[in-house]
């Protein structure tokens, strides 16, 4: 499929949806409504295991060169015509002749991914945004260059998955779960979705209208939604009369009101168990799925149960509305919380202690960690609750800390924008793409002047 700007994958979803097929990556914790252009200009993961980060090697794309000249390239495997009028006009038009389109040109995906993840022994993560691997023209380009149109594959739809609800309060017995599972298992599992219990507890509390509008006006309403509390946010924002986050406030009241939303299966698992684990497998994996579930939780090391249609729908919207809660959470809470630290992290495929255990003067900083992420990539997502008049930047300094500390990277699928620094890799092919230093300046904590002049790293 051919994408061009501002395509969301709920529209990708919806197109598809006849053909029986799907787009790369589904609805996430972090961009519910998220575009396709964003998630491969910073090389994001999702929740599909077995697809990888948002990738392709055929692309439109305008860059300056070192002489300063603005030059459009046709990438795309699609032959357009060589003025940049012409290229540009036939793609936003669509004028595709079967004969235009070479199918032997690059790579539209990450297919070699499913391999990558399976080796559970290497020392480095399985995806990462400086990953030099998939680092490529438009893909990981950050704003670096003008993307004008991306050629993906789409992949055949998953029909018959089956997801499993793991419950344990051992960290390590989801590490061998984990390894287990991409070791062994013939197909890869679809998704595994890590949920801590208090991460459980604020999705289920402060995430409750979030999941009730997904679940029952789909997420096509999302952007008409958020587009119209911005707006009410903006004006109690600029009013010195009207209640600060009155918005959020009253959802969160109305919320309250409304009668238990989860299935009563996942409710007794957060009761009992302190991590959480969904894996979606495929229809033709699931006995063997149940032998290797059995193996691993013998011993009152934990347990499962396989979930319903409606249960396993409920169990990943109640995991994807976390971030948002979180959110939520901080804005109820003004007189204990400062603010939230929320890390992007990528462990290292190998790392069996994957859920760290603080110094206890910096756990004592925060009033609550949320923990979840994309627990088969090794991608975790951990938000922070910084105690009132905390200092944020020092705490969020000595976090990354440990984090380098333990070989992972950071961030994993959220990319630098202006917050991080990006690290060598990364920065070399940001001034690769554009060497003059004209789009999106000091992406990555570089150089904001022409040609990077005052960059120390040269």
């Amino acid at each position: 499929m051919v994408c061009l700007p501002g395509s969301t994958l709920n529209e990708l979803e919806q197109l598809l949806r006849p053909l029986g097929r799907e787009p790369h990556s589904v609805i996430g914790s972090s961009c519910i409504g998220a575009s396709v252009f964003g998630g491969v200009c910073n090389n994001s993961g999702g929740a599909l295991v077995h697809r990888g980060p948002a990738y392709t090697e055929l692309s439109v794309y305008a860059s300056v060169s070192e002489s300063g000249q603005l030059r459009l390239h046709n990438h795309l495997g699609i032959e357009l015509g060589d003025r940049p009028e012409d290229i540009l006009q036939r793609l936003e038009a669509g004028n595709f002749p079967a004969e235009n389109i070479r199918q032997d040109v690059g790579k539209a995906s990450d297919a070699d991914y499913s391999r990558h993840v399976r080796d559970v022994d290497a020392s480095s993560p399985a995806r990462y945004n400086a990953d030099p691997r998939r680092l490529y023209e438009s893909s990981g380009s950050a704003g670096k260059v003008m993307v004008f149109g991306l050629r993906l594959d789409t992949f055949p739809a998953e029909a018959g998955a089956n997801v499993f609800y793991i419950g344990t309060s051992q960290p390590e017995v989801l590490a061998a779960v984990r390894r287990d599972l991409l070791r062994n298992l013939v197909e890869l599992p679809i998704a595994g979705e890590y949920l801590h219990r208090d991460a459980f507890n604020v999705s289920e509390t402060y995430g409750k209208d979030m999941f009730l509008l997904i679940k029952h006006f789909g997420t096509s309403r999302l952007p008409g939604f958020f587009a119209a509390k911005a707006w009410v946010d903006g004006l109690f924002a600029r009013s010195k009369i009207l209640p600060k986050h009155f918005p959020d406030r009253a959802l969160q009241a109305i919320s309250k009101l409304l009668p238990a939303h989860l299935p009563s299966r996942l409710v007794e698992y957060r009761n009992r168990y302190e991590h959480h684990l969904m894996l979606k497998v495929k229809a033709g994996s699931v006995e063997e799925t149940r032998v290797l579930l059995e193996r691993q939780l013998a011993g009152g090391r934990g347990s499962y149960f396989l979930c319903s249609e409606s249960e396993a729908r409920d169990a990943f919207l109640n995991r994807f509305v976390t971030a948002g809660a979180a959110i939520r959470y901080r804005v109820m809470h003004p007189d204990t919380v400062e603010d939230i630290v929320a890390l992007d992290i990528a462990l290292r495929r190998n790392e069996r202690q994957w859920l760290e255990e603080l110094p206890q003067d910096l756990d004592a900083a925060f009033t609550m960690k949320l923990y979840y992420g994309h627990f088969l990539c090794h991608v975790m997502h951990q938000d922070y609750m910084v105690r009132k008049d905390g200092d944020c930047i020092a705490l969020e300094h000595r976090l990354l800390e440990l984090q380098d500390s333990r070989g992972a990277e950071y961030p994993a699928e959220h990319n630098v924008g202006h917050l991080y620094e990006a690290k060598p890799t990364l920065r070399a092919f940001y001034k690769q793409l554009d060497p003059c230093n004209c789009f999106n300046p000091g992406l990555g904590k570089t150089s904001k002047k022409w040609m990077y002049r005052d960059d120390e790293t040269g």
